[in-house]
């Protein structure tokens, strides 16, 4: 198997992390449940297995698969080298849009794009065709892509109804209880959050990812494609820091840190009022934090 190929990059480094969840002398399971486990075919857990026993982080030995050595940060590749094509677009797209302080208006030429992107030409369009749904691109006809830029009054919608699918969501959530899957994933967050917290002047940069995966439980756990689609722009806004001004960056997300922590510790002491409150709560300052943070285009 190609060892440039995404999804088996993917895999390994998830791996990986199951491997150090068992510790010294943990055995693995079956090869069946490690393909349901990872979500991948048999032959790419094949190839996972193999390269795990070659580097001397287990013995695989027929049925037998157990831990010799804790994986170390050389063993997993690069975050950046798991992305599938489409997602490197994504990323690359809103890096392009940012360092390139483009203004509305600004034409996008998908040859220049796809000669700074390293990526096919339809993969690219296939990218900006699904990004254009959000109303910041449009094509005009037989004509370039052109950047409409990002209005209070998008922003304004975009709230309206990220806060009717989410609070939905953590609804759910709670009527679902302490035993789902997505309940326990929340809590587990808390020192990842307390970790950032703590060391906020170094870490700030990194809470932006835990957001969104903070989120992103809550969103999945509706198993609703609809929601699923809106939350990658979601995801687009917030995470990419479209024309933020960083200045106050480092606050920012330490308050948002904190809210968060606030409603995990309402989840585990199992006060659901409270849990909502806080939620609501973050909700709402995530909402005044936008409007107050964004260089805002005109309409």
């Amino acid at each position: 198997m190609s060892r440039d190929n995404s999804i088996y990059k993917d895999a390994l480094n998830r791996s990986l992390g199951y491997v150090a969840s068992l510790g010294l002398g943990g055995t693995l399971p079956s090869e069946l449940e490690l393909t349901q486990r990872l979500g991948i075919s048999r032959t790419t857990v094949r190839a996972v297995l193999a390269h795990l026993h070659d580097i001397g982080v287990i013995d695989w030995s027929g049925r037998s698969k157990r831990v010799l050595r804790a994986p170390r940060d050389a063993d997993y590749f690069a975050k950046e080298e798991t992305l599938s094509t489409s997602a490197r677009v994504e990323t690359q797209f809103m890096e392009y849009i940012l360092g390139g302080d483009l203004k509305p208006g600004a034409i996008l030429h998908e040859s220049e794009l796809v000669r700074a992107f390293g990526a096919s030409t339809s993969v690219l369009r296939e990218f900006l065709i699904k990004f254009s749904r959000f109303g910041l691109i449009d094509k005009e006809p037989n004509r370039h892509w052109v950047l409409r830029g990002f209005t209070k009054d998008f922003a304004m919608e975009l709230f309206d109804v990220r806060d009717m699918f989410e609070k939905r969501a953590f609804d759910r959530l709670l009527t679902k209880g302490k035993d789902s899957p997505a309940y326990q994933s929340l809590l587990k967050l808390e020192g990842a959050h307390r970790e950032i917290a703590r060391n906020i002047e170094a870490e700030y940069l990194r809470f932006p990812r835990l957001d969104e995966k903070f989120h992103r439980i809550l969103i999945q756990d509706m198993n609703n494609r609809f929601i699923d689609d809106f939350f990658e722009l979601v995801s687009v806004i917030f995470h990419y820091h479209y024309r933020w001004n960083k200045q106050d960056e480092q606050d920012r997300n330490l308050a948002a840190c904190q809210q968060h922590l606030s409603v995990i510790e309402a989840l585990r002491n199992g006060d659901d009022a409270a849990a909502r409150a806080q939620f609501h709560g973050h909700l709402n300052a995530a909402r005044e934090t936008l409007l107050a943070s964004v260089t805002w285009d005109s309409a």
